[in-house]
């Protein structure tokens, strides 16, 4: 069997790579169809990824804009509200989402790929009974809820209704990223229900009023979008699956699973919102400091769109290959996926942490000011993305109680701390940032510990620590470029720190940090790029 720096040397004499050799390519010892699948589904995630973070910053910019004012709090209203309805869906799916990825995965690798389809509907089921549920209660009890977050009560009743559908859409794509899909949750979730929240707002601003009842009710309306679009993608991925019955225990099964999911779930977006909710109750209502700091804390979770988004096509891999006890293969793809994840994302953190102002200045002159904020948020997210799929790899491998219990101690730190910072030290935005970071610090150190114990994988080896190397240039190429472009053209500064950065870090990534036949393969890419255009 070849070595991969054999492998290299042969891509390089300009041999053809079949399926095998680029997969040992891309991570000898993890399997080439492995590798290969999730390089294509990282590679749609990518467009996809963009038209999110792209959608989601312009609706963030829309509604600072619409509805915002010096002293209005209507962006903040409209984050926390609908961010609230997203927790409230995350625990109402009762851990269905998850459960649907790891059982298809599961019965695909068995080879009975039939059984998903009556796994899924009893899980499809389990949701919508349980955010039913939750949904009538939050939708009645809106007053008394609007007093405590001051907050109008349509809205509420709005976000209630946005809770069934969030959750239901979930379950569909799961089961769909069971079977290792990642493009229906690209079309569903990442560019359909982002960019139809935008023109669904545009459209009822036009036809109703800019308030926060109607962006909400648009928020709602979009998941409905959503949620079509998820089913109707899973019933054509599954319609040549010839028919098999649920086991007898399934839905007993499923919801001894999916049950610490659920509050776990709730907690797991909590923990970014938590110390908001503190700060908010704390301050005057027309502090303009909350919506500078929401505003924070949606650019600080940009940095961990790529970690979901990979972590997302890397957990059926986890449930199918953990099942299986291939520990080896697993213990290689972590590795891999860990190394691309963070490499991906240096570029990102890096603008964010030498040129804070000007990104924070696309919501609005006032906002520059929460820049300190924004570099203690990313103390924690960087935490965050550098242990990779950590929480994915425990929830597949079945540890869902472990999971929350992890939440359940990161959220009272998030919560404890906040209200000491903010309530009691008078510390305000910078103590709900600390809170934060500390909450991410605690709860992945934990959740890695915890993957080791249990799975006995992690996700570090040599190369990993190569990324420092582009790191460093990255940093000191954008800290030059800021420094002669800061100033009152903002966006220039931005721009030419960004690309002028960005492109200096992927240079040194390729010629220090990558493996020598990841090498090998972006140099037999480029040479075919360079040749085609020779002929044309």
């Amino acid at each position: 069997m070849e070595t991969p720096d054999e492998i290299a040397e042969s891509v390089k004499a300009g041999e053809p790579a079949d399926g095998g050799k680029l997969g040992a390519l891309l991570g000898a010892g993890a399997g080439a169809k492995d590798s290969l699948t999730i390089l294509s589904g990282t590679a749609q995630n990518i467009v996809g990824l963009a038209v999110f973070a792209a959608a989601t910053v312009g609706m963030s910019i829309l509604v600072a804009h619409a509805l915002g004012g010096k002293k209005s709090t209507a962006f903040a209203q409209v984050t926390l509200i609908t961010q609230l309805a997203f927790v409230v869906g995350a625990a109402t799916r009762f851990g269905m989402d998850m459960a649907s990825v790891r059982r298809v995965a599961i019965e695909v690798g068995k080879g009975e790929p039939g059984r998903s389809r009556a796994v899924v509907r009893i899980a499809a089921f389990i949701a919508l009974g349980v955010s039913l549920t939750v949904g009538l209660i939050a939708f009645l009890a809106a007053g008394p809820t609007a007093s405590f977050l001051h907050a109008p009560s349509g809205a509420l009743r709005a976000a209630a209704v946005a809770v069934i559908f969030v959750a239901v859409a979930q379950v569909y794509l799961g089961g769909s990223r069971g079977l290792k899909i990642m493009r229906h949750t690209l079309y569903a979730y990442w560019v359909g229900q982002s960019l139809s929240w935008i023109a669904i707002s545009l459209l009822l601003w036009k036809v109703l009023e800019k308030t926060v009842e109607v962006t909400v009710l648009a928020y709602a309306l979009s998941w409905v979008f959503a949620s079509a679009i998820a089913y109707v993608s899973w019933r054509h991925a599954t319609k040549s699956f010839a028919p098999m019955p649920a086991e007898p225990d399934e839905a007993r099964l499923l919801v001894r699973y999916g049950a610490p999911r659920a509050p776990a779930a709730l907690l797991s977006q909590a923990i970014f919102y938590t110390d908001l909710a503190v700060l908010s109750h704390y301050l005057n209502d027309h502090d303009p400091r909350v919506s500078v700091y929401t505003a924070a804390i949606r650019v600080a979770q940009m940095l961990v769109l790529f970690l979901t988004a990979v972590s997302y096509m890397f957990s059926p891999f986890v449930a199918d290959l953990h099942e299986r006890g291939e520990r080896d293969r697993l213990n290689a793809l972590f590795k891999q996926i860990t190394r691309w994840t963070l490499g991906g994302t240096v570029p990102l953190l890096l603008l964010l942490l030498i040129a804070p102002a000007p990104v924070l200045h696309v919501f609005g002159g006032a906002y520059g000011s929460g820049s300190a904020w924004l570099r203690v948020l990313l103390i924690g997210q960087i935490v965050n993305v550098s242990v990779g799929a950590a929480g994915f790899v425990l929830i597949m491998a079945g540890r869902t109680g472990w999971d929350l219990a992890v939440y359940a101690s990161a959220f009272l730190i998030d919560l404890v701390v906040a209200t000491v910072l903010i309530g009691f030290l008078h510390m305000g935005p910078v103590g709900a940032a600390v809170a934060q970071s500390i909450a991410l610090v605690f709860s992945n150190t934990v959740r890695l510990w915890l993957v080791w114990r249990f799975v006995h994988i992690q996700p570090y080896d040599r190369y990993y620590a190569k990324l420092l190397i582009p790191t460093a240039i990255g940093a000191v190429v954008m800290l030059v470029v800021h420094a002669a472009l800061s100033g009152p053209k903002w966006g220039i500064d931005l721009l030419g720190t960004s690309l002028v950065g960005g492109a200096a870090y992927y240079v040194a990534l390729v010629i220090f940090g990558l493996t020598p036949p990841e090498k090998a393969m972006v140099a037999r890419v480029l040479g075919k790029v360079t040749s085609r255009g020779a002929r044309s």
